[in-house]
């Protein structure tokens, strides 16, 4: 089985609880306006990476909490999602989803990937990308609008790393600079003015 990829960190704290391998899958029918991803709303692009391996990658990956999957939009590939988030969970690790949709649209569809992928997840944040709902309180969200939805007993929203700072992490490899993260907006606009 495939997936199509935009973009992987091995390991980061700044898209959710813990240290995560976060996956940024290519492909976003949504396109919300203002998305800090624009690059992977086409479906063509990115790479095609064998689900097994980047299973076998993740489970590798030395002090990891967890999986985050990004995008793009992780449901419009959900079977292979899936997949990585079972292989993922098998070793002990929990998943994370950003989505676009909403989990009542999600749950609308009745798709057996879809359900099967819900069922996976320990976190959901779901919600369109609203640029004019900057959120300012909880960590890990873009917009007001979005909501945090914990799907098992992994997590609780009691938990103080809900409530601190957006962070993002800036990473140079091979002379490429990779930002993650969500800043403040005030310090968005700083590093925008810096650069």
């Amino acid at each position: 089985m495939i997936i199509r990829t935009a973009q992987t960190i091995a390991s980061t704290e700044a898209e959710g609880p813990g240290k995560r391998f976060a996956l940024w899958v290519q492909g976003c029918s949504l396109r919300c306006p203002g998305c800090c991803n624009p690059e992977m709303f086409a479906e063509r692009g990115g790479r095609d990476v064998e689900v097994a391996d980047l299973i076998q990658e993740i489970v590798k990956t030395p002090g990891i909490e967890g999986i985050s999957v990004l995008g793009g939009e992780p449901f419009e590939q959900a079977e292979a999602v899936v997949a990585v988030a079972k292989g993922v969970k098998a070793a002990g690790l929990s998943v994370m989803v950003y989505s676009g949709f909403t989990l009542a649209e999600l749950t609308f569809k009745k798709v057996n990937a879809v359900d099967a992928l819900l069922r996976e997840t320990d976190l959901l944040v779901d919600g369109r990308f609203d640029q004019s709902q900057p959120e300012k309180r909880r960590r890990w969200i873009g917009s007001a609008n979005q909501v945090m939805h914990f799907l098992s007993e992994r997590y609780r929203p009691d938990d103080a790393r809900f409530s601190s700072e957006n962070t993002i992490e800036i990473r140079m490899n091979a002379g490429v600079i990779t930002v993650n993260g969500w800043p403040a907006q005030s310090n968005a606009l700083n590093f925008r003015r810096s650069r």
